[in-house]
């Protein structure tokens, strides 16, 4: 029988937990054919199997986040994109509940092992990716992003648009922005109601350079809201584009992803407002000499 094992080491100038001063986020999940997911999850991380659904299928999840954190130095506002496909540790097999795909969106998996094998991860922050590498061993590239989301400062309505592209990690660990596209992703959310998720803790798996599973769990401190959309009438609601079908994130979304495969929940979060400046008002005055 093996000791317990040692917590991973946390870098310098790193410090955990990571704390979000806000966190907006939209999620899509697919159900796919398990065969090329378990393949994709062998070459990058080979102590997990993915986990199965409606039909044996796999599950595969793309998200979008933009999150600010307050640091000593001052604030920094991240956006990222995270494709996944949705696993568990092999060896904890044993273990975990039978749940159909609503029910895990939804947050009945109290293990905690069903969670976020990240196959990619693009980012706009040099200092987020080298974060990410060095202490959850995500697989992050850099990119950047241009963006439409629900906002209280913006138009009414529950429509999300991003498109996330190309860029480098120039000198002085500055991000230097490409003009080619990766993809576009769109969820059209208006008119339907969202049902509460109480799906955190979110594990997050990564597979280091030395081979070693690890684990991180994210903390999110009100629900998430999921949205059903395996109805038919919902199949036209969402959308993934994708423009570089040879990169390493192209290849692998289209290996587990047809064109015409539809999603079958979104997610969304969004931080509340913790102030509002408001509207100004005219004050009388005297007689201007």
């Amino acid at each position: 029988m093996t000791g317990p094992l040692p917590l991973p080491p946390v870098p310098d100038p790193f410090q955990l937990p990571f704390h979000y001063g806000a966190l907006h986020q939209v999620g899509i999940d697919w159900l796919v054919d398990a065969a090329p997911a378990h393949e994709l999850l062998a070459k990058h991380h080979p102590d997990l199997t993915a986990a199965t659904f409606e039909d044996g299928r796999a599950l595969v999840s793309l998200n979008y986040q933009l999150y600010f954190a307050q640091y000593a130095f001052g604030g920094g506002v991240t956006q990222e994109i995270e494709f996944s496909v949705i696993a568990f540790p092999t060896a904890e097999a044993d273990r975990l509940p039978r749940l159909t795909y609503a029910q895990y969106a939804q947050g009945w998996d109290q293990t905690k092992l069903l969670g976020i094998a990240r196959l990619h991860v693009v980012c706009d922050n040099p200092f987020a990716i080298s974060a990410g590498r060095e202490l959850y061993a995500e697989p992050k590239s850099p990119g950047w992003f241009e963006v439409g989301l629900p906002s209280l400062n913006g138009p009414a309505g529950e429509t999300w648009t991003v498109r996330c592209k190309a860029a480098a990690i120039g000198p002085d660990d500055a991000l230097e922005k490409g003009l080619g596209p990766l993809l576009d992703v769109t969820a059209k959310l208006d008119g339907l109601t969202g049902t509460a998720a109480n799906s955190a803790p979110i594990t997050g798996y990564g597979t280091d350079r030395e081979g070693r599973l690890l684990a991180g769990p994210m903390n999110v401190y009100q629900p998430y809201r999921w949205y059903d959309l395996g109805a038919p009438e919902h199949s036209g609601r969402t959308r993934l584009e994708v423009h570089a079908p040879d990169g390493d994130l192209g290849r692998d979304i289209r290996a587990l992803l047809a064109d015409d495969t539809p999603a079958v929940g979104a997610w969304t979060y969004q931080s509340p407002p913790v102030a509002a400046h408001n509207r100004p008002y005219y004050l009388p005055t005297g007689p201007r000499l």
